[in-house]
């Protein structure tokens, strides 16, 4: 025979799991400064405009 598991207890392991799992990664989309987040849309931007600058014109046809 199998080992006896309580069904209410592997229930709330589950869901603790499925928490810790959520609240990670909450933690990394708003755990940050408001420095960081600004620091990191001006790196964006930069990148964005960079990008933009190496793009060649189409022809007209």
């Amino acid at each position: 025979m199998g080992e006896v598991v309580n069904l209410n207890k592997a229930r709330k392991a589950r869901d603790k799991a499925a928490a810790r799992r959520t609240a990670e990664a909450n933690r990394l989309t708003f755990g940050r400064t408001k420095s960081e987040r600004h620091a990191t849309q001006k790196e964006q931007d930069r990148d964005a405009a960079r990008l933009d600058g190496h793009k060649l014109d189409e022809p007209e046809t």
